[in-house]
């Protein structure tokens, strides 16, 4: 089996394991989805605080009650601020915030440096989807280059994603899963992945 059926294989039949980088507003709500439909969730975060606040089955956003947390981590979840647990990882989704600096540009710096925390970790048979909003080419500028530093090829051996978030605060009638997902992939390959990582978690995927 190649590299690509084998994670085609997993994400479909909920053994891929999936890591998520950054559990704010959108990191969140995600693993409360993989982890409400069975996928195997490890979140990771900077913030230790809000780590222990997590593995302790409570919540720090108000939308999202503690009860929740505390059944996903009874559902298996963990949260922790080690990135080597990326290793652990078939998929990885960034998640991080990208606030606009004074020139009113996104600051990428969150993305770039989640990014090279993760690096020494990255293996064959892994997808990295990029969820933070960002200009068009961060995913081809920032992360590629990083991806193969490790010798690895994006398209083969390593497959990249971007789908960027898209929320709708203050709406009652909306989740993370009723929201349609756009999913961009660097190749054909990593496009037919990041469909895999999201199909049974989005209700609507839009292909571009």
């Amino acid at each position: 089996m190649s590299t690509l059926e084998t994670i085609l294989a997993k994400l479909k039949n909920k053994e891929a394991v999936i890591g998520i980088a950054g559990l704010g507003y959108v990191g969140l709500p995600l693993m409360l989805r993989y982890n409400a439909i069975g996928y195997k969730v490890i979140g990771i975060d900077i913030d230790s605080e809000k780590v222990d606040k997590l593995n302790a089955g409570k919540s720090y956003i108000e939308h999202i009650a503690s009860s929740r947390i505390a059944s996903a981590c009874d559902n298996g979840f963990e949260a922790t601020t080690d990135f080597s647990q990326a290793a652990l990882c078939d998929a990885l989704i960034l998640c991080v915030p990208t606030p606009l600096n004074k020139y009113r540009e996104p600051d990428i710096s969150y993305v770039t440096n989640t990014m090279d925390a993760l690096k020494p970790y990255l293996r064959k048979g892994q997808v990295i989807s990029l969820e933070s909003t960002t200009y068009p080419g961060t995913t081809e500028e920032e992360l590629l280059p990083r991806s193969e530093e490790s010798g690895l090829t994006v398209g083969e051996d390593l497959f990249l994603v971007y789908s960027p978030e898209r929320e709708d605060p203050g709406n009652p009638n909306f989740e993370t899963h009723t929201i349609p997902k756009v999913v961009g992939g660097h190749t054909a390959a990593c496009l037919r992945v990041g469909v895999a990582l999201y199909q049974l978690a989005i209700d609507q995927i839009v292909l571009v």
